[in-house]
């Protein structure tokens, strides 16, 4: 199996390749992606007028959104599951690459006006039927999970990362990814960071071109 330092080299390399074809710039992460159906430019329209009128509470930058859907769909994923769905704007990248792979989203949020936010975001995107959003305590909901998982994404309490981290773990197939956000802050970085980093069944590595995301194989 290619290591994840090799598949994230690889995927950077090729999306030079039409820059390097080109005389042109590459495209900015941080902006939005170029739709290639319907049902994308439903889903980029609602993030873009989620952004645009401010309805989002502590959401991913665009350039972390961007990676999530680019992971998600690199490993076909058909079961993702979210811890922290805020007002829906992460959930909605990761939907992006399940209307391709055919899969479902469970994600879970704590308060419930962002979680009403969240439902009509979903709604307005047209992908309400792929997701399933608990409300409640997500360190006891997450309990109710059932593997396998292909992708896990944790960006709630920062001092509950390892705590969603031991939980889900053991749900992740092999090969699959556990995500993490704001791995810059210093009780992720001090708890949940040194954690995968000193686990030999895990690879991790930093992406640091958004909000710091953690991107974890586990290893087959």
């Amino acid at each position: 199996m290619p290591s994840l330092r090799f598949l994230l080299c690889t995927i950077f390399f090729f999306s030079l390749l039409p820059a390097c074809a080109q005389p042109r710039a590459p495209r900015d992460p941080g902006t939005l992606p170029l739709a290639n159906s319907d049902a994308e430019k439903r889903i980029l329209a609602v993030l873009e007028e989620a952004r645009q009128a401010g309805k989002l509470y502590l959401s991913v930058p665009i350039a972390d959104g961007r990676m999530l859907r680019l992971l998600t769909e690199t490993v076909n994923a058909k079961q993702v599951v979210e811890i922290g769905t805020s007002t829906g704007y992460s959930g909605l990248w990761l939907c992006l690459a399940l209307e391709s792979t055919g899969g479902k989203l469970t994600t879970f949020e704590f308060d419930k006006e962002r979680a009403a936010t969240a439902r009509k975001h979903f709604e307005q995107a047209g992908v309400a039927s792929m997701v399933t959003l608990i409300e409640g305590d997500a360190h006891e909901n997450v309990k109710r999970v059932k593997g396998p998982v292909d992708v896990v994404f944790i960006d709630a309490d920062k001092e509950g990362y390892v705590d969603y981290l031991e939980k889900v773990l053991p749900l992740v197939r092999p090969g699959g990814l556990i995500l993490a956000h704001n791995t810059q802050l210093g009780s992720v970085r001090d708890g949940y960071v040194k954690k995968v980093m000193a686990d030999p069944s895990l690879e991790t590595v930093i992406y640091n071109d958004g909000g710091g995301l953690g991107i974890t194989v586990k290893k087959r």
